[in-house]
């Protein structure tokens, strides 16, 4: 398993921040109070969600202390992860009064549901207190919590006893509680008493037999019953007819479209207004001004046209030019020139204008002729005459008219069925009160034969307690055997969880001899999970080792842990580190990096204040991705 990326929407400082991780090593470096933390804890967040406290605690707790900043509605974020060969996106929002989990799977493209089977899938069967303590250092922070401690004992004894992650040992012993529940319930203790009082009690069931609430109403109360339930088939079967009236006016009205009143007067006021508009489009078409208009302007330009061009071919001889040389001694040159550049320009507006006049005479038609396209699809479904005519027009609003007198028939049909049904339950009501009476008389009367029954079988039912007395007995054995049985089991229990630091010492010392360079190659756990380092003279508490060494031991203890919980599984999650190496000098920093990197298989995430990780990767020429923060 490895993290492909997460985005923080909301969260602490962060405000849409996407950062990406690659397979193997990733090293995140950002100064203190940059968000390293934050981004950690997001992490946590997303795998396993964030509780805020109630009371006092609240002040103080995850929740507050990684609200928003900025934008506290969108305490929320996603987390993209790849588990056995698929992607998946975590999204997940933090909000007390919107707490939601969404996870889709990318590679099938669809959304899974948010199970427990499926989170522990995704987790590698980690629960949060085993993240905590194993696979996820946080800052300046190696040694495991006590909650840890029963947690871990009772795994590594499922898996010494049973060879499967999957069993608590606890369960089975919770089963021998739910057995031995269920056995004293079907304890009869009174059996006893009952067999030595059968005799007493014969006087008393004579006596009550002679009682008054053993009289027969039976026949009355199931008449009157009868004649309610008549009632109620008439009525059920005037609500059954409005039912089909009511299906039928709606059917109606869903083949034309309509759901109620307004739907209907809004599709006649549309008609309508597209009805006008159609009225109007089309006087405008009609006016015959408009045709003249047109024509006028395409003759008058024909005529300055001709017109310059006829002085154009007089020349000099032309009736213009001799006015002028009239009026004036010199007449100026290429007169006959401007004066066609004149009638051509003249000629060219009117003819422009003409055509600007067609123009708008064919856009009126086309809005003519989508009016009435609307127009007679609408009066041909409801009229099956498609005519556009004002007598249509009024036909077709008569007809939207019967429409909403169906409707509104269909709703005062809805308002009587409304009634009916409360009739029907009423009526119900009364035969369910006559039915407890009629039930009540049949107890009574059946409670009667079985005192008659009691008082003739007497023998037979001093057989039966004695059978009850003989099943208790058996019970009784039974109890003892699983009094035992857990008395056994909880021995065995007991020897099993005490050789629990025999398997977390065999993994631990695997791994303690890479990271302290070989200075220690073993190490005992025992039962309280106190740590000593093997030497040849005597155990070494961890107490008395340098702070260097200890924390190296502990982180050896902790991936020792991680390989045990996650020893089933196929992918393991990855390892993160939160400013873990700290107390490390640089020879220790080299040989942990390089240690790493060979005994953890998985990716791992390491968060720092100090270019000094990055540095020492990039001497050593060990691959790594850099985060800046």
């Amino acid at each position: 398993m490895r993290f492909l990326e997460l985005h923080i929407k909301s969260f602490g400082k962060f405000h849409d921040r996407t950062i990406s991780f690659q397979d193997g090593l990733n090293v995140v470096y950002g100064k203190n109070e940059a968000g390293k933390s934050t981004i950690h804890t997001f992490i946590r967040g997303m795998l396993f969600g964030i509780q805020p406290q109630r009371g006092r605690a609240s002040k103080n707790d995850l929740y507050s202390k990684y609200e928003p900043w900025e934008n506290s509605g969108a305490y929320e974020g996603s987390l993209r992860l790849e588990k056995d060969g698929h992607i998946y996106r975590i999204e997940r929002s933090f909000q007390k009064t919107k707490k939601e989990l969404h996870i889709i799977d990318e590679t099938l493209g669809k959304s899974l549901s948010p199970t427990k089977a499926l989170l522990d899938e995704l987790l590698c069967g980690l629960s949060e207190t085993a993240y905590n303590n194993t696979i996820s250092i946080g800052q300046l922070k190696s040694a495991t919590e006590a909650g840890m401690v029963s947690e871990l004992k009772n795994y590594i004894a499922n898996m010494n006893t049973t060879g499967s992650m999957a069993l608590n040992i606890t369960r089975a012993t919770d089963y021998l509680k739910k057995q031995k529940k269920q056995l004293e319930a079907q304890l009869v203790p009174e059996a006893a008493r009952s067999y030595t009082s059968l005799l007493g009690e014969i006087k008393t069931l004579e006596k009550e037999i002679s009682s008054p609430e053993y009289e027969n109403q039976l026949p009355a109360y199931q008449q009157m019953k009868l004649d309610t339930r008549s009632k109620q088939e008439a009525k059920q079967a005037e609500k059954e007819g409005l039912l089909q009236k009511v299906a039928r006016g709606r059917q109606v009205l869903s083949q034309n479209k309509f759901s109620d009143i307004p739907s209907i007067q809004s599709y006649l006021e549309k008609t309508q207004e597209v009805y006008k508009d159609y009225e109007t489009t089309k006087a405008r078409c009609e006016k015959k001004s408009r045709r003249f208009l047109q024509a006028a302007a395409f003759v008058l330009a024909t005529c300055c046209l001709a017109f310059g061009i006829y002085v154009y071919c007089l020349g000099d001889q032309n009736p213009i030019s001799r006015l002028f040389a009239a009026l004036h001694e010199n007449p100026p040159n290429y007169l006959t020139i401007y004066v066609l550049a004149a009638s051509a320009g003249a000629a060219a507006l009117l003819y422009l204008s003409g055509l600007l006049s067609l123009w708008k005479g064919k856009g009126l038609v086309k809005e003519l002729a989508l009016s009435s396209q609307v127009l007679t699809e609408s009066f041909t479904r409801h009229l099956g005459d498609g005519t556009i005519s004002r007598e249509a027009m009024n036909a077709f609003v008569e007809r939207m008219m019967e429409f909403q007198r169906l409707s509104a028939a269909m709703d005062k049909s809805d308002e009587t069925i409304r009634h009916l049904t409360a009739e029907i339950n009423g009526l119900q009501e009364q035969q369910n009160n006559y039915s407890e009476f009629i039930e009540k008389q049949q107890k009574q009367q059946w409670e009667l034969e079985k005192k008659l029954e009691l008082l003739s079988n007497y023998k037979t039912q001093m057989e039966v307690l004695r059978r009850t007395l003989a099943e208790n007995e058996r019970i009784s054995q039974e109890l003892a055997a699983i009094d035992l049985a857990q008395d056994t089991m909880t021995e065995l229990s007991a020897s099993i969880r005490d050789s629990f630091g025999l398997y977390l010492n065999k993994t631990a010392s695997e791994l303690i001899g890479g990271i302290t360079g070989g200075i220690y190659t073993s190490m005992s756990i025992d039962e309280n999970l106190g740590v000593f380092m093997n030497t040849p003279s005597r155990l070494v508490p961890l107490e008395q080792v340098s702070s260097g060494t200890m924390d190296q031991i502990y982180l050896a203890l902790r991936l020792a842990a991680a390989r045990l919980i996650q020893s089933e599984q196929r992918d393991h999650m990855p390892l993160i580190f939160d400013d873990s190496f700290v107390l490390y000098d640089e020879d220790r920093l080299k040989s942990a990096l390089k240690w790493l990197c060979t005994a953890y298989t998985g990716q791992i995430i390491i968060f720092t204040c100090h270019q000094r990780e990055a540095q020492m990767l990039t001497a050593n020429q060990i691959p790594y991705h850099l985060v800046q923060i």
